[in-house]
């Protein structure tokens, strides 16, 4: 397929394609991408209909909510929750699962997703983005529980995430490799441009919040201070290092040109295995890393294996680039 083929007609060839069973999926993806439209448009316009600031109220993780994470969350449930393709959603915003409502058809599958990743980053101007997975729901569920979302990355259909910068992109994966759809505001539709989007094995770019050097665990540090180190040190390479605080923005640029991306577990809180929310945030995040031919890991184990315990469940999270992740999977080994 070359580029100039919309999202839907991607779909639709790709389903033919592959002769795949998932009949309502590409249904379910538009509805996905129709509210990625609506909040490119609503964040574009920003101060001018009044959506920047505090909600002033805070999320289930006790995070300060933006007046734009409420309203994303809205705007993707409204987008969602109609066309008769989903049983229930689950969201970073919301302390626990959505039903559908008793009015609209129930579908086979499972949608979870943060609606505005990198929120802070809104105030400033500064790139962010929409994260999803889609999940099968267990067999002649119609009302699903927490139970039936607790599904290994590993189950996931279809992952994808929307990049509101100076273009609005739409990156997607089915299982079958990775595609990127820039929305053309001209005719309202995500158009395919960059096809079957592969990772480099090697890198000489990292991405991590430095300010949380002295908390990190020994096997972090260790790789950290030699990128640092540059050709004077171990690896006798100069390394860049980019923070943007939006993990959307640092994974589109890994699958740009390369890189890792790291948010590990460290010391700062003992208590929690990890920043980053392993069921909308690492595992879909981790299915299109790993369809780019990269890798990810939490150091510990793949991430797409990780048993989920609960909606909110946070994980240390590595991915990007082959080479360096299993560099700092082995150092974890090491001790």
């Amino acid at each position: 397929m070359q580029n100039g083929t919309t999202l839907n007609q991607f779909l639709i060839e790709e389903r033919r394609r592959l002769g795949g069973t998932d009949s309502d999926l590409p249904a379910l993806i538009n509805d996905i991408a129709v509210a990625c439209k609506r909040l490119s448009y609503v964040i574009s316009q920003g101060a001018l209909v009044g959506v920047l600031g505090s909600a002033g109220s805070e999320n289930v993780q006790g995070e300060t909510q933006k007046k734009l994470d409420v309203l994303s969350n809205d705007i993707m449930i409204e987008a969602a929750q109609r066309g008769g393709y989903l049983a229930g959603m689950a969201s970073e915003e919301m302390d626990d699962l959505y039903p559908i409502p008793a009015e609209y058809p129930k579908g086979k599958y499972l949608l979870m997703f943060d609606p505005l990743d990198g929120s802070s980053n809104i105030d400033v101007n500064i790139s962010v983005g929409t994260i999803f997975s889609v999940l099968r729901c267990p067999e002649g569920v119609t009302n699903p529980a927490v139970a039936d979302f607790m599904q290994p990355g590993t189950q996931q259909v279809c992952a994808g995430y929307a990049l509101y910068g100076p273009s609005t992109l739409l990156v997607l994966t089915t299982g079958h490799g990775v595609n990127c759809f820039t929305l053309d505001h001209n005719v309202g539709e995500f158009v395919l441009t960059q096809p079957n989007m592969r990772i480099p094995e090697d890198t000489r770019e990292f991405a991590i919040n430095a300010s949380n050097a002295r908390f990190w665990e020994k096997p972090v540090k260790r790789y950290v201070d030699e990128c640092v180190a540059g050709k004077e040190g171990p690896r006798k390479e100069n390394f860049n290092m980019r923070w943007v605080a939006s993990m959307v923005a640092e994974v589109h640029r890994i699958l740009t040109r390369g890189g890792i991306f790291m948010y590990p577990r460290d010391t700062k809180d003992p208590s929690k295995a990890g920043k980053l929310r392993l069921m909308y945030e690492a595992n879909p995040m981790s299915f299109i890393v790993e369809q780019a031919g990269g890798a990810s890991s939490t150091g510990r184990e793949r991430i797409q294996e990780v048993p989920p315990t609960g909606l909110h469940q946070r994980v240390a999270v590595i991915l990007g680039s082959k080479n360096e992740v299993e560099r700092v999977v082995a150092y974890h080994k090491e001790g």
